[in-house]
């Protein structure tokens, strides 16, 4: 057999080759027909000893090594060993140098993602909300207020009205936000002295010859109310409410002005909230965002007056002398307040901004989904490359990254995370939350809400975010984001606790039991990705369907 093979392919290599083996089996075969059964074939044609495991995969250190831009899409991470369960997950990480969060969440300062209300529910959840400064000083700083007097269950801005104000007006101001338990004040807003409180049971049989009547008329007035006094707990509110069977509970200070204000339909949807990011005046944390110009100090200064935990220093490019000696400043002034520096997306970036004093860094350049920085100024880096880069540099000063922009699902945020990210902020993902500032409407019969980038014309037409881009005092101005719109994504209170859960899912599937272990993981080569191609990508998604409907949560 052997000398037929090497005759018919004039090639004595594979004689040379097979002879061993195939005389091996033929010797075999013989002994098996008459003593043993004949063995499989796939015994002869699989070798190799049984505890080899080969390489498989790539480290991060390799799969960035080549120079060449990654994104989030352009990769993925292998499985690993599942020895826990996925809510045994730890979320912790840090945001700056002193202080950590339960979830490593952030809301991106942009006037379409982050004012008060998405603050509060993203320190709720465990994260932090950044509120963006394309507004006044004192706006912004009002914004900060509500945040840190917060308190689960009191509403710290209701909506008032005055005694002269009608039942016309009422019932405009109920078709547009849905109530009318109204607190009536002297001045018609917050603050001024409680003269008593309309509600529908006060107004619901009226008809429309009474339209013009005044609230005073109509109002139960203030000797009737049952009121609670500013500095009592939650928890003797609810009594309040329950043992006088009232619907609404005012709050009022030791002058009777109005603080606050209980209704007991919010009472009924209270949620404890264990991951809540607090001080330790067990107040909610909050960040906002300055600028680098000399008007910029009187807002920081505005800011820390109303109880500022953390500032974020917001451009576009951060390597500039502007920044570093708007760092130094606060750094000199307060130097007890954390500052979170950018953005950068190099080393190089980075180095400056650490040693002129950054707690924290923001890395990201033209990587967000309405951001047109790469495209028109040709300037910036694939947002996987920038993360990992900056990321592996700054961790030797233990200064924390947040990954910025790029972020389109719960896969892309553990994605940062394990790329050395601490935590990740987020804008589009956001922007369609009921928290988001904003109205929602139809279009083509989806529910939308307006959503811009802070370089696009529209929100440059305010000073805060034409600084973010040098643009301020320049007569043609180059955008550097679009406008346009985002789907509806419910409340944050449903959001968040569905992106906790991928995070967790996916940390355990790596057989990353914590964000620590999963940068560690990734730094000792533990943790192995691989790169995708467009193929690949096409096969990771849905394919195949005729028609089909995607549901996240």
């Amino acid at each position: 057999v052997v000398l037929n093979l090497s005759l018919k392919y004039d090639n004595t290599a594979i004689a040379v080759l097979w002879f061993p083996r195939v005389l091996s089996a033929f010797c075999a075969g013989r002994r098996n027909s008459t003593m043993e059964p004949r063995m499989n074939m796939a015994e002869y044609l699989i070798s190799g000893g049984t505890t080899y495991v080969p390489e498989d995969g790539l480290t991060g250190r390799q799969l960035f090594s080549p120079h060449e831009g990654l994104t989030y899409n352009d990769f993925l991470m292998l499985p690993g060993f599942i020895d826990f369960g996925a809510e045994e997950v730890d979320l912790t990480s840090a945001l700056t140098k002193k202080i950590t969060l339960k979830t490593p969440f952030v809301s991106s300062p942009m006037d379409t993602v982050t004012e008060s209300n998405m603050a509060i529910a993203m320190a709720l959840m465990g994260g932090i909300g950044i509120i963006h400064h394309n507004n006044t000083i004192a706006e912004q700083a009002d914004e900060v207020r509500k945040v840190k007097k917060y308190k689960q269950g009191f509403i710290l801005d209701p909506v008032c009205m005055g005694p002269d104000n009608t039942l016309k007006d009422l019932m405009s101001l109920k078709k547009k936000f849905g109530f009318s338990g109204i607190p009536i004040t002297d001045t018609g807003q917050l603050g001024g002295t409680l003269r008593g409180i309309v509600t529908s049971r006060d107004v619901d049989f009226l008809g429309d010859e009474s339209l013009d009547r005044p609230l005073s008329d109509l109002m139960t007035r203030r000797e009737d109310l049952v009121v609670a006094h500013y500095g009592c707990t939650l928890e003797e509110a609810n009594q309040i409410l329950q043992s006088n069977k009232k619907g609404k509970l005012p709050i009022v200070n030791e002058k009777d002005e109005l603080v606050a204000l209980i209704a007991r339909t919010d009472l009924k949807k209270s949620r404890n909230f264990p991951l809540a990011s607090k001080d330790e005046k067990k107040q909610l944390l909050v960040g906002a965002a300055v600028g680098t110009h000399k008007d910029d100090k009187d807002r920081l200064e505005a800011l820390v007056s109303a109880g500022l935990d953390v500032v974020v220093l917001d451009s576009s490019q951060g390597n500039s002398i502007y920044q570093i000696n708007m760092l130094k400043y606060i750094k000199e002034h307060h130097p007890d307040l954390q500052v979170i520096a950018g953005n950068v997306v190099t080393a190089q970036q980075a180095k400056n901004l650490i040693d002129a004093g950054a707690d924290g860094l923001r890395v990201g350049m033209g990587s967000g989904s309405i951001c047109i920085t790469q495209e028109v100024l040709a300037v910036g880096r694939p947002q996987g490359t920038a993360v990992y880069k900056v990321a592996e540099y700054a961790r030797r000063f233990c200064v924390p990254v947040i990954a910025d922009g790029g972020i389109q699902n719960a896969g892309h945020i553990t994605k940062a995370l394990a790329l050395g990210a601490s935590t990740v902020m987020m804008g589009s993902l956001l922007a369609g939350t009921t928290e988001a500032p904003g109205q929602y409407y139809f279009q083509d019969g989806v529910r939308l809400k307006k959503y811009r980038g802070m370089g696009s014309l529209s929100a440059m037409e305010k000073n805060g975010s034409q600084q973010r881009y040098f643009s301020q005092g320049e007569n043609i101005k180059i955008a550097q984001g679009v406008s346009g719109s985002v789907v509806d994504k419910g409340s944050m209170f449903q959001f968040i606790p569905y992106l906790i859960s991928g995070v967790q899912h996916s940390c355990q599937d790596v057989g990353g039991p914590s964000l620590t272990r999963l940068r560690s993981m990734m730094y000792s080569g533990e943790l192995r990705f691989e790169k995708r191609t467009q193929s690949a990508i096409v096969e990771g998604g849905v394919h195949g369907l005729h028609s089909f409907e995607k549901r996240l949560f």
